[in-house]
């Protein structure tokens, strides 16, 4: 019974945590997308202007287009190609939901935030809450794992294994599995999603994982890195 309810805890937790994101990332668009298109309308106005007077530009307009420039691209709007790339926006729904997972981890790789003061607020409030429930959240997974690895134990000891071999062999099944689940198979899929090379993948998961988080590599970015 008691593991009973210590696996409907664990179930719930998730669904919270995952409710919880899902919640935060539809406020987060909510929030910021509306923003955001008015920042690549200004942008586009601007490349336009630039391209129908460059040639008459003084060397101090010309400054200033380049730190306007600067600034959006900073900003993450980049004005390059057709208009029709405006309606097209960071703040979709996959992105506010990978944006929500990295506010809640820690991990906050500055490549996309929120510029309006009703989201920057917002993502006061929702780190707050969301810090404690992720600590939660990844600590009922250890212990999760440490159970498996536990039962694993328990099952060699009755195939009358010595308890030192037990040990290093459940260790080595911790690790292992870390490594699998949290680097090799993520690195595989980003691979294959983001068209990086499998030590690309490798050294995001890394990065990500240990909440270092430099934001050159990040996934579903809108312009490609190249």
């Amino acid at each position: 019974q008691a593991m009973c309810s210590d696996k409907l805890q664990t179930g719930l937790l998730a669904v919270s945590y995952f409710i919880y994101l899902l919640v935060g990332a539809a406020v987060f668009q909510a929030l910021e997308r509306t923003a955001e298109k008015q920042e690549k309308i200004a942008a586009a106005q601007m490349k336009e202007a630039f391209l129908q007077n460059f040639s008459h530009l003084t060397v101090a307009e010309m400054e200033q287009f380049m730190k306007n420039l600067t600034e959006a691209i900073q900003n993450g709007v980049y004005p390059i190609g057709n208009e029709s790339q405006i309606e097209d926006s960071n703040w979709d729904f996959s992105n506010s939901f990978f944006f929500a997972g990295t506010v809640v981890s820690t991990i906050g790789y500055g490549t996309l935030r929120p510029k309006t003061a009703g989201g920057q607020i917002f993502c006061v409030f929702f780190a707050l809450f969301g810090i404690p429930l992720n600590i939660v959240f990844l600590h009922r997974v250890g212990k999760m794992l440490s159970l498996l690895c536990k039962k694993l134990g328990q099952f060699l000891h009755e195939k009358g294994m010595r308890k030192k071999k037990i040990k290093f062999l459940t260790l080595l099944f911790f690790l292992a599995t870390g490594i699998l689940v949290f680097l090799c198979l993520p690195s595989v899929f980003f691979q294959i999603t983001e068209g990086w090379s499998y030590s690309e993948g490798i050294y995001f998961a890394f990065i990500t994982l240990s909440t270092i988080g430099f934001g050159d590599y990040v996934v579903g970015k809108v312009v490609s890195r190249e």
